[in-house]
Parts: C-alpha cells; structure tokens; sequence
C-alpha cells in the first residue's frame, strides 16, 4: 500500500494564493503554480471568499489553521464550530462590528443555534490572549484596535456630572425627520494625552460643519467659543444642539441663553444618538489622527480644514455640497424677514464659513 505523503499548507504557500487571488489568477492557475491538488487549494479559498467582496489574507489563514491544529481542545464556542468561525473571521475582514457580524449571523442562519453567536462572545474570543499573534491580527481588524477592551467601571455606571441636563428623549421627535435647519450635533475631539482639544459641531440637515479651536476643555472657554461661532449665523439656524456627556458643557445653560438654542444631552455610551457628528469626527481624524496635538496645529489650518470638509460632495444630500445647500438655504431666508440683514452682502459673509 502506497504511503500518504500529504502535508497541510505552510505559510509560504498562503501568501502565494493571496498574491495570485490579487492578481485575479483562477485556481487551477493557482494549483499548477504551487503544485497542489485543485481540491486542496479550492477548500482553502472557499473558506474565505464566497462572495465577491470578501478577501483572502494568508496572515489570518494561516493562524487560523495553526490555531484549529494546535488547540483542539478550546472550549469557547467560536473554536468549537469551524463554520462559525470562518463566518466570524470573515466578517472580521470585511471590517464588520462585532455587533453587525452576531446580527446578520442570526438572520442569515435563524433556528440554528451552532450558527448564533452575541457580539460579547466575540469580543471575548479576540481578547482572550490579547498578547498571541492571531489576537494582534483580530484586534487590528476592529475599528479602534484597542489592545485592552476597556469595560465601563462604576464610577461611569453613576450617569452625567452634568446639573440639570435635558435628555434627548425630551428633544421634540420632529428633530428626527432632518426636515428643519438650525439643529446641530456637538463634541470635543481630543488630543494626545488629553492635553489638547477641538470643538465639532454639525448640523444635521445641511451636514454642515463647524470646528472650533480650543485652548483647553474649560466649560466657560467651551461655552463661549462656541456661542461666538454659532451667533454668527442667524436665529433660523440656531434651533438645537444634542451634545454627548462631556463636563466641557457643564455651562450648557449659559450657552443656550446667549444662542438661544436648546440643548439636549444623549445617553451614556448612545453615540448613535449623535451619529451625524460622530460619522464627521471619522471623517476629520483622517486630517488629524489621534497622534495630532491641536496646541499645535493653527488657527488657518483648522479653518482651511472646516472649509474642505464643508466643499466635499455628499450622498446624502444629493452629491450637492454642505457649503452650497447652507447659501441655498441663507438665500431663500433672505426674504421675508427670516435671517439675512443685507442680502448679498451677506450671502458673501457666510460663504466663508
């Protein structure tokens, strides 16, 4: 009887098949190239890339076979099914949350509880050997690719420091529809260290975008910083802000008296209550990574910024521009007593921002 002289894939020859897939090579291509049986190299492809988007990286592939050799044993349910995994580690790549990859699992695979998985049992796969090759590749395909899962303590658990906040479940539900200008999200972006600061504040119909420089996070320096941006535009536009927990607003009611806008606070750990403002904080940090120290960076620098961010074409607007619908705007307001004082000469003014 002839002896079997099989051998599992190396690492080499994974970074071969990634290299050709680049390439859009076919795998038979692949299996003449590297030597091996079709079946071999389709199993091995079929694990990852089952749709057109997804993508084959021989890092995690490899570590991943390493991992189901060498620990068979692993208790956690992500091991124990291969197909979960695979489905996980999949939607790992593709630059999935947790929360979405747990979410559509349980659509795509209803009534099969080898197939569901909650986002927290994946999060606890990825961290429990924070320091281990395979961890360090699954944690640098999470969004923030933070080494430590930082869980909120109980001093967090005790709600705002904020006196005499308004929530946002009291903010009018009209506010919702985007169907009226003047109501903006607001936030701090935050330096190395903590020791620098730059206020953001978007308006949620028109996408408009304010940055504010900061010297500190002072809620009297906040507060007036702020009020003296927004006063520059007219009371139709200063209809609301919904602002996160920071103490920086502990002066919200100064604020809202000198713009005369209402100001509501999200929930605790809720960003997707401010979900426009922290979409444009993604946004601004591909300028100024979280390595920038704002002490730093000008005056002129932050406004040119404001005003790339302000001519950039959006979807959700029609591909218009958060400049041009925000002129469009002043100039429909300009008759009839709604906002403008001088006409054009206005519009001139305003078109700086």
């Amino acid at each position: 009887m002839k002896e079997r002289n099989y051998k599992r894939l190396c690492f080499s020859e994974r970074i071969i098949i990634e290299t050709l897939l680049n390439e859009k090579r076919s795998k038979s291509y692949i299996s003449n190239q590297l030597n091996r049986s079709r079946s071999t190299i389709s199993r091995e492809i079929n694990k990852w890339v089952q749709m057109p988007r997804d993508k084959y990286d021989a890092k995690l592939a490899h570590w991943y076979a390493t991992d189901e050799n060498e620990n068979k044993r692993n208790l956690d349910k992500i091991s124990t099914f291969p197909k979960l995994k695979i489905q996980v580690y999949r939607g790992l790549l593709k630059r999935l949350s947790p929360e979405a990859i747990s979410g559509r699992l349980a659509k795509e695979y209803p009534g099969n509880p080898e197939m569901q998985i909650s986002h927290e049992a994946i999060y606890t796969h990825i961290y429990a050997h924070p320091q281990a090759r395979l961890n360090r590749k699954l944690i640098n395909l999470l969004t923030h690719k933070k080494t430590r899962r930082n869980r909120p303590n109980r001093a967090s658990k005790r709600g705002s420091r904020i006196k005499d906040r308004i929530g946002i479940e009291q903010r009018p539900k009209y506010i919702n529809q985007r169907q009226e200008v003047g109501h903006w999200e607001g936030d701090l972006i935050v330096g190395p260290k903590q020791k620098s600061y730059m206020g953001t504040l978007v308006e949620r119909k028109l996408r408009y975008t304010l940055l504010v420089k900061l010297s500190s996070k002072k809620a009297n320096e906040v507060q007036l910083a702020f009020a003296e941006r927004l006063n520059q535009l007219p009371e139709y536009m200063r209809r609301s802000m919904t602002y996160d927990n920071g103490v920086e607003m502990a002066q919200h009611k100064e604020l809202a008296k000198s713009t005369g806008m209402d100001i509501y606070f999200a929930n605790p750990y809720h960003s997707w209550e401010r979900g426009t403002n922290e979409n444009m904080n993604g946004v601004i940090r591909r300028f100024f990574p979280k390595s920038t120290d704002f002490n730093n960076i000008s005056f002129e620098q932050i406004m040119q910024l404001e005003k790339d961010l302000n001519d950039r074409p959006r979807k959700v607007i029609g591909y218009a521009t958060p400049k041009e619908k925000l002129l469009e705007t002043l100039k429909n307001n300009t008759d009839g007593g709604g906002g403008l004082k001088s006409g054009n000469k206005s519009l001139q003014i305003y078109s700086r921002f």
